[in-house]
């Protein structure tokens, strides 16, 4: 069962594009954690399989490399919109719109929403502040950009042993969908920006968490909109005001277009 794939990424952070609109694709855990192997399969942080919808014009869904299905992923979003064309997307973590801008895409998202059982928390808490600590990163800001996220504010981002707490962080018990994991260091009126992706561990750039981290700088005013995050794989553009949804523009690089047989990964 060969299929044709793309493969893809935004500032690093890759993907292996499946487009089933004409041809269903029916993907599970085992078969997308084998494909996004980077030994034995395609090899990408997150696989996507796009589909038909009668919402917009195209179905997104993600399963990262763990082979878990997740609600949402910046980077992939900018991704199809350039391979794609497409305006409207729907996915698990709400609608998207998008549009291609020379050699970037903006793609707008839903509003952040930051209640404790939106977000999820396993209990109430204070989601601008939670009273908690791992380590050296604590009082994160808890919010939902369609997936669950933590910033921590720090001095030093690069200095955070992400590697080591990312993994506690996103486990632990107070998050009942796990959670993505950001280190955000303000300076000169921009981001920089370290990710730990619940089920990718260390990418290059997470849009999701790009956005998460530009609204919480935003809400505590550290920064001001638009804001600009760097990430070990490049740079996004942050906009967002309360009470609007978030825009983000960057760039989307298609690498290649493959096949591969699928019943060698049965």
């Amino acid at each position: 069962m060969t299929r044709t794939f793309h493969k893809m990424h935004g500032l690093g952070n890759d993907f292996a594009i499946f487009d089933a609109r004409d041809e269903p694709l029916a993907m599970s855990e085992p078969l997308a954690r084998a494909l996004a192997d980077r030994h034995g399969g395609i090899g990408c942080d997150q696989l996507i399989v796009l589909e038909r919808s009668d919402k917009a014009d195209l179905r997104m869904r993600i399963w990262n490399h763990d082979g878990g299905e997740v609600e949402s992923c910046g980077n992939a979003s900018r991704c199809v919109v350039a391979l794609t064309g497409a305006k409207s997307i729907e996915s698990g973590g709400g609608m998207v719109a998008g549009a291609a801008d020379g050699k970037e895409v903006e793609v707008t998202i839903s509003e952040p929403r930051f209640g404790w059982d939106e977000v999820p928390l396993a209990y109430a808490m204070d989601t601008a502040a939670l009273p908690m600590a791992w380590g050296e990163l604590e009082k994160p800001m808890a919010l939902s950009v369609g997936n669950p996220h933590l910033v921590f504010f720090v001095e030093d981002a690069q200095s955070v042993p992400l590697d080591g707490l990312g993994p506690l962080i996103e486990h632990d018990p107070a998050f009942p969908d796990r959670i993505n994991v950001n280190v955000a260091q303000v300076a000169g009126g921009g981001i920089r920006l370290r990710t730990w992706e619940r089920g990718a561990g260390l990418t290059l750039a997470c849009g999701t968490g790009a956005c998460a981290s530009g609204v919480a700088a935003i809400a505590s005013k550290r920064a001001g909109s638009p804001v600009e995050v760097t990430m070990p794989g490049g740079s996004l553009t942050i906009a967002w005001q309360p009470g609007e949804p978030i825009r983000m523009r960057g760039s989307a690089i298609h690498v290649f277009k493959g096949e591969i047989d699928l019943e060698k990964f049965a």
